[in-house]
């Protein structure tokens, strides 16, 4: 089995999977016009892989390195049989712990004493009083799967209420409510933190608009840690300004990078970071495990062993 690594596998890791006994690693400098034609798996995506798509005979095996995989060729890899696996459920830690750090930074006035600072302004008496606890908040989280639970299960243990929205609305772990997406809406017209992690798929582009962002009555705040074009940029900017929301934790973006010319830059009431909310100092590691087993799996059986995606789905 020929497995392109286009995510920067180590020589202990290229060697454990070559154990496997048929399996043979190709790096990016080494695939030729004689070799691509007989690749088997890919682990990553970038433009050398979509050349092997489409020049591969034998290829029936792909390994994101990321969970969301809205950005690969779905409708291909269901044409010509191929297998997507992800790497979900690596990042539920790391984005859940960065969930709560916004929620806290709001809550507690770290985001206004930063904005004060910058103009060397103390304002100790005026934040003091707006600071509040989140024991007894509501947070809407739309996505109920492992960071979903992940975030629920930290958010709890503050004592916060915990709503998720799914398509299913059935009960899920650490939720104290799980609702469908209609229903939804109304949970977080009423929420104190509204957070996405939704994958993106047709349905859910553009589902955080101007008509969701409308039906805002308590000012709540919103975070985005899912996919960035999932809310439409311009609706949250008017959304912002016109105090429908509170304030805004943004991990992702319509367009990346964030345009130079984005007033969300400005805004002192907006948390921004650069994508990170998913990264981690152990993340190779840990998607390596999610490869190994499934290429074990793929030369026994035939089948991938975990986090298969549903490619009609999409996730």
């Amino acid at each position: 089995m020929k497995i392109l690594d286009l995510f920067n596998l180590t020589g202990e890791q290229r060697a454990k999977l070559e154990s496997l006994g048929e399996v043979q690693v190709i790096e990016p400098a080494e695939l030729n016009d004689n070799n691509i034609k007989n690749i088997n798996g890919i682990y990553g995506w970038n433009k050398k892989a979509q050349n092997v798509l489409g020049q591969s005979t034998e290829l029936k095996f792909v390994q994101s390195n990321s969970a969301g995989v809205d950005y690969m060729p779905l409708s291909d890899f269901a044409d010509k049989g191929i297998t997507l696996t992800n790497v979900s459920g690596i990042h539920a830690e790391p984005i859940s712990e960065m969930v709560v750090a916004y929620v806290l930074a709001f809550a507690r006035g770290i985001v206004t004493s930063q904005a004060a600072r910058r103009d060397q302004k103390w304002i100790g008496d005026q934040v003091r009083m707006q600071n509040y606890t989140i024991k007894n908040r509501t947070a809407v989280i739309f996505g109920t799967g492992h960071i979903g639970r992940a975030i629920a299960e930290k958010l709890q243990a503050f004592g916060t209420r915990t709503v998720g929205v799914s398509r299913h609305g059935k009960p899920v772990a650490h939720f104290d409510q799980v609702v469908g997406d209609q229903k939804g809406v109304l949970q977080a017209a009423k929420a104190d933190f509204v957070i996405n992690i939704m994958p993106l798929t047709p349905t859910t582009r553009y589902f955080f608009n101007q008509a969701f962002f409308d039906q805002m009555t308590n000012q709540p705040i919103f975070i985005n840690v899912g996919r960035g074009p999932s809310v439409d940029t311009k609706a949250l900017i008017a959304a912002l300004d016109q105090h429908q929301l509170a304030g805004a934790g943004l991990d992702v973006f319509e367009s990346e990078p964030l345009p130079s010319d984005s007033p969300l830059w400005g805004m002192e009431n907006v948390i921004l970071t650069p994508h990170i909310s998913g990264g981690f100092q152990e993340y190779g590691d840990e998607a390596f495990a999610i490869l190994y087993q499934n290429i074990a799996s793929f030369i026994q059986t035939g089948e991938a062993a975990i986090n298969k995606v549903d490619l009609s789905a999409g996730y």
